[in-house]
């Protein structure tokens, strides 16, 4: 095997990583404050993927048009987000873990059929403008445009996300909180405000992540528990609650499983929760979580 072959695989799976960022950060952040293991986060992935392929359907093959329906589409799932927290989700904080989970997996199943009923079961593609098929050249193969386009709104949104968490008032409370509840209490901060609007910031990255997939490929209505899998698998070996253990932990991911593809390919997930399963007998709390006193 070339080392082209092996560059190309790498730069591909750092697109990848990246995407898995945009959709693990989310549901990190939504965890640290809530103590909510969000199934739904897949679902709010997945509704992203289909919003920007409703919006693009109004005007197919034009450019700006497209750029439009990524942030109409991403916002209209933060929204979302922000009101299944608001009236459904807040109920069951003071509930048992176990029935927590089953809340959120309802929600799954209930998106999961709406999304069939309004949109079919039949696969979607996004009708992209001919500058978005282009492809360049690197590493002597074919690498698409809209690659490079990935990357970038990764990379801004990691650099705002770290602003936002450790550079404003908003980030110290919602640090706060994941850190220590019962203190963040004590200091007056108005836990169920934050957790509703981190709730609204990780519905909206999950909802980016889906719009990026969808210009990517092909949009599915499985979509959600493909990617739910995989943003745990990172949000588990970075740490829970850890914006810096997501990106990392993405990295890796993303870059075994894409050399993993060129040598097993019918195992490459597999990898993943090798790994995960390492870290979690090594270090429990992740690679940088704050271990539980």
């Amino acid at each position: 095997m070339s080392l082209e072959t092996l560059a190309i695989q790498a730069a591909v799976g750092l697109v990848n990583a990246m995407l898995l960022f945009l959709v693990a950060s989310g549901l990190s952040l939504i965890f640290g404050v809530s103590r909510i293991i969000n199934f739904a986060h897949g679902s709010f992935y997945m509704l992203g993927a289909y919003g920007v392929f409703a919006m693009t359907q109004l005007a197919p093959g034009r450019p700006g048009w497209l750029l439009l329906a990524v942030g109409v589409a991403a916002l209209g799932v933060a929204a979302a987000g922000t009101l299944v927290e608001t009236t459904f989700l807040r109920r069951v904080y003071a509930s048992e873990e176990l029935f927590q989970l089953l809340a959120t997996f309802a929600v799954v199943l209930a998106v999961s059929d709406a999304v069939k009923i309004v949109w079919g079961s039949q696969n979607k593609s996004l009708p992209l403008p001919p500058f978005y098929r282009q492809t360049t050249t690197i590493f002597g193969q074919p690498f698409p445009v809209y690659y490079f386009l990935v990357l970038l709104l990764a990379g801004v949104v990691m650099v705002g996300l770290w602003f936002l968490v450790y550079r404003t008032g908003w980030g110290i409370r919602v640090r706060a909180c994941t850190d220590d509840r019962d203190m963040a209490n004590a200091i007056g901060i108005n836990q169920r405000r934050f957790t509703t609007t981190v709730f609204l910031l990780g519905s909206g990255l999950a909802g980016l992540g889906g719009v990026c997939a969808a210009i990517m490929g092909t949009i599915t209505p499985i979509m959600d528990s493909d990617m739910l899998v995989e943003a745990f698998v990172v949000v588990v070996v970075g740490g829970l609650g850890s914006l810096l253990g997501s990106f990392v932990a993405a990295l890796v991911v993303g870059e075994l499983k894409a050399i993993a593809i060129l040598f097993f390919p019918r195992s490459s997930m597999v990898i993943a929760f090798l790994l995960m399963a390492v870290i979690l007998i090594v270090k429990p709390s992740g690679l940088f979580g704050a271990a539980e006193e």
